[in-house]
């Protein structure tokens, strides 16, 4: 039985791509360097939020604060 390959196509310009080569996933520094650029530049986002549990208690703790802070003020300007 004949051993089949592993391909992938690359993330930039879609070429098809053997799993053993050195630049893999990508088929070439240039697409891997223009793949870094897109991150650094906020070209790729995450689509969804993140629910980490520990965050959103964190971010409902402030939120109260910020909201009893406002509501125990006097409400004078000076």
């Amino acid at each position: 039985m004949a051993k089949k390959l592993k391909t992938l196509r690359c993330p930039t310009c879609r070429t098809i791509v053997l799993a053993g080569t050195e630049d893999f996933p990508f088929c070439s520094d240039r697409c891997r360097v223009i793949d870094l650029g897109k991150w650094a530049s906020g070209g790729y986002v995450i689509s969804s939020p993140i629910h980490d549990p520990e965050l959103i208690d964190e971010l409902e703790g402030l939120r109260d604060r910020e909201h009893s802070d406002s509501s125990s003020g006097s409400g004078d300007v000076q």
